[in-house]
């Protein structure tokens, strides 16, 4: 398949065969090397396929092979006649990213990195399969999955300020917990505030660099400020979730008559019986993910406090925004000149809603949505904005992360003979983990260089760099 450069930061998968679309992905030319080698475009062009597609299938610049979908990937169907795939969502439903700012300043914490790393790692239960302190019961479970985060602050775990500064307020309504398979109501019992393993991180980083003052001061950011990034997701329960939807799924589009180039696109029609089904466990999912984070927010908070010895008042934590990046949404947009409500899948990939979006909150309303891109835990991270472009052009959306360029199993091999622990001690940065491969698997070369995929959707324009952050903290899985 020929892949047609159609500027500095877009590639064209061209409509052949069954694709109802083009591809369309962004990227720069030593990026795309990875991509034509992996052939993650071939999962573009499989996306492209499905029925209610609309304008195209497209993927941002952490491409990388993903289920079905490639991480990376954007697609809008119709509402009324599209599909909605799991695969285009993925395993961790809802798993995404929360940003706080704090009053603290690098000098603050310089002598007492260790103390929050091991604070950090002891008091936030993380690891593959890690269970927490907090125990639900059924009933409240299922308040979870109806409310997401609006249930942890009415809780007691963070402030009322935090819902508005998430992504749709940590709230799906359209969630459905009788629907959600008793598995992954057993599951999700046990796992709310625990942080999960793999990719997962606690982060403490430093304000390094702001590119734009005025918008970074309304985001509460400013140079040198001391940061807690996390990264999680929903756990077991939206793994089965994710499990359950793929094996009904699977057995039901062999009745539609839909020719799929992978089954692990199995959907189904948004308005059809199933569809509504997944889409309203998936919420559950979502839901409890932003749960979890907020939580999460909370217990980290506290360890901060004790490591440090200091008041809340002088620590001044302030979550400034909550987003996801595996999800479908129910959005409008404007297609060819008319207004279209559709389903977004967003896998791997992150909302970046322009100025004035009804759907941004009041507080950034002007700046657009703040949108939080992780890198490795050797380098930078990334806050951006949101803007008017990506409106037009990738249905409100933009990259994730940095993406990965190895496998678990390459980035283990690649990591044989050395201490990545050390290597990030030399630059300064703590690290504590839990899983025994995990630092190998989650090393800084297993992932793209964060820097050259951040200049690609700030060169694009459908994100705008605001501030750069660098980990002087890192508590993994």
């Amino acid at each position: 398949m020929n892949l047609k450069q159609l500027d500095k930061y877009r590639w064209e998968v061209p409509k052949s065969g069954r694709m109802r679309v083009p591809g369309l992905i962004y990227s720069d030319s030593s990026m795309m090397k990875a991509v034509q080698k992996e052939e993650a475009f071939k999962q573009v062009a499989n996306v492209a396929t499905l029925p209610g597609i609309f304008k195209e299938s497209l993927a941002m610049p952490d491409i990388h092979w993903g289920y079905g979908f490639p991480i990376g990937g954007v697609a809008a169907f119709d509402w009324d006649k599209g599909i909605i795939s799991p695969g285009g969502v993925g395993y961790d439903v809802n798993c995404g990213v929360r940003l706080a700012g704090t009053s603290l300043i690098e000098t603050d914490i310089h002598n007492k990195l260790e103390e929050l790393a091991n604070a950090l790692h002891q008091g936030v239960p993380c690891g593959v399969g890690s269970t927490g302190a907090i125990k639900l019961s059924k009933k409240d479970e299922k308040k979870v999955l109806e409310q997401g985060s609006q249930w942890a602050v009415k809780q007691g775990y963070g402030r009322s300020r935090d819902i508005e500064h998430t992504e749709d307020r940590g709230c799906m309504h359209n969630a459905d917990p009788d629907a959600v398979s008793k598995r992954a109501l057993e599951r999700g019992r046990k796992q709310l505030g625990t942080l999960g393993g793999g990719n997962h991180f606690l982060e403490i980083g430093v304000v390094d660099k702001v590119y734009d003052e005025g918008t970074a001061a309304i985001f509460g950011l400013f140079k040198g400020q001391v940061t807690l990034m996390i990264h999680s997701g929903s756990r077991g329960l939206g793994y089965q979730v994710c499990d359950d939807s793929l094996a009904f799924m699977t057995k039901h589009v062999r009745k539609l008559g839909i020719k799929l180039p992978d089954r692990q696109l199995s959907c189904a029609f948004i308005q059809s019986k199933e569809g509504q089904q997944y889409f309203n466990t998936m919420a559950c999912a979502a839901n409890y993910a932003w749960a979890n984070r907020q939580i999460l927010m909370h217990l980290a908070e506290n360890m901060f406090l004790k490591a440090i010895n200091i008041s809340p008042k002088n620590l001044g934590m302030q979550l400034v925004y909550d987003v996801c990046h595996n999800i479908a949404k129910k959005e409008d947009h404007m297609i060819n000149g008319k207004k279209r409500t559709v389903c977004v899948h967003r896998k791997g990939a992150t909302r970046s809603f322009a100025p004035g979006h009804p759907a941004v909150c009041e507080d950034f309303r002007s700046e657009g949505q703040p949108v939080i891109i992780p890198g490795d835990m050797g380098t930078a991270s990334y806050v951006l904005a949101g803007t008017e472009t990506a409106m037009e052009k990738t249905f409100g959306s933009t990259c994730h992360g940095a993406g990965r360029v190895l496998s678990r199993k390459g980035a283990k091999k690649a990591s044989k003979g050395r201490a990545i622990h050390r290597e990030l001690a030399d630059k300064g940065i703590f690290v504590r983990w839990t899983g025994r491969a995990t630092l190998a698997e989650e090393m800084p070369d297993a992932y793209k260089n964060i820097t050259k995929v951040v200049n690609v959707v700030h060169g694009a324009g459908i994100s705008r760099k605001v501030a750069k952050l660098r980990p002087v903290v890192v508590v993994k899985g």
